[in-house]
């Protein structure tokens, strides 16, 4: 018989741990979102690193047309003069068919949402209940339909409505005093970055990244500024406020339309008290955006997840948890490390800075123990 799988949430770990249990003929998957459809318009752009390249050729993404994304092969780092300082050869940890690669994420989100069968995914279905029948898991949803399955994976969303349902309180993250900033451009402005590659900008409280997302002359911009929380924010009167009165050259990155967002990262990692449910994605942990790890680890939890499961190993609960914990803990570490570093205020301290990234930058030992131990 075969074992059932409800997946609650469409974002890219739900979509990519359902795309990995399609193949398999033991399991049968079903993906339930909230919404009416799958919002496709969030146009800005996400990084993934190669081991998690490894991953989606798994399900075909070597086959997406190759004007769709980018393959950058280093990373750039600006002073707020726009002055490089130094540069991270990204293409160390590439392997042959999995490199380094940016794109849209309504790009990725469509193709792992086109792989999956139509009888895979239901939209309109909101946890209502989650509750223990036996060794099963019953989910009661808000439209008086119900589902009897084996596991349940929760991936929802840092704001993880299940999560509290089944916690039987709000679990709430925290704002980090951070909002991102984003803008697609059709053209990069005539500065000295490399359009080919990824532009690390470090301002005062404040970095801006720069890169393309496809082969059609578009990049990503995104600015982190430190900022209080807020219900409204004048954008134009804060980037004039806190970025051009530092480089008033970079306002042509902020001529088109503007979204931000504030920036919320988890209390800590949550492991449920079902030993058949499951968190991964920002439902299990959302990380600072500085070490750009977001969607990868999103995918890679998915696939360690769907390697336990599929293999029908009883300690996958203690599994799961203890290597997810480990890789939070390295990622989390260096995210934070990285957010303070890349907004020095203090003169003395940039200048140390940077001198010591033009030194680290060239040595293997600290680029494969700081950096390749998360993305190989």
């Amino acid at each position: 018989m075969k074992k059932k799988i409800a997946v609650i949430g469409s974002g890219i770990a739900g979509l990519t741990i359902a795309n990995l249990f399609k193949e398999i003929s033991n399991f049968e998957v079903m993906v339930y979102e909230k919404e009416k459809i799958l919002s496709l318009d969030e146009g800005y752009g996400i990084q993934l690193a190669p081991n998690t390249i490894s991953i989606l050729n798994k399900i075909g993404l070597s086959n997406i047309n190759n004007k769709d994304f980018f393959n950058p092969t280093k990373l750039n780092f600006y002073s707020s003069d726009n002055q490089k300082i130094c540069d991270l050869d990204l293409s160390r940890f590439n392997s042959e068919k999995s490199k380094y690669t940016t794109l849209k994420r309504s790009t990725l989100i469509e193709f792992l949402k086109n792989k999956l069968f139509s009888n895979n995914l239901r939209f309109g279905k909101e946890v209502k209940k989650i509750s223990k029948i036996k060794e099963k898991l019953l989910i009661n949803f808000k439209d008086n339909t119900n589902d009897l399955v084996d596991f349940v994976v929760v991936s929802d969303g840092v704001f993880s409505n299940t999560k509290s349902i089944i916690e039987n309180k709000i679990t709430q993250p925290i704002y980090n005093g951070s909002i991102a900033i984003r803008t697609i451009l059709k053209s990069l402005p005539e500065f000295n970055y490399d359009k080919n590659n990824i532009s690390l900008v470090m301002l005062r409280n404040a970095h801006i990244v720069i890169y393309p997302i496809n082969k059609k002359e578009e990049f990503n911009v995104v600015c982190i500024i430190r900022q209080k929380l807020s219900n409204s924010i004048d954008l134009k009167a804060l980037i004039k406020k806190e970025i051009l009165s530092q480089n008033k050259n970079l306002e042509n990155l902020f001529e088109n339309q503007l979204k931000y967002w504030p920036i919320y990262i988890s209390k800590k990692p949550s492991k449920s008290n079902y030993e058949n449910l499951f968190y991964i994605g920002d439902a299990f942990y959302t990380f600072p955006p500085t070490m750009a790890q977001g969607a990868s680890q999103s995918i890679e939890a998915a696939d360690e997840l769907f390697n336990l499961l599929s293999k029908d190993n009883k300690k996958t609960p203690d599994l799961f948890f203890k290597k997810r914990l480990m890789r939070t803990k390295i990622i989390n570490r260096r995210s934070k490390l990285n957010y303070h570093i890349f907004h020095f205020s203090n003169p003395l301290l940039k200048t140390i800075r940077n001198k010591s990234l033009k030194i680290v930058m060239k040595n293997k030992i600290f680029l494969n123990n700081y950096i390749g131990k998360v993305y190989n």
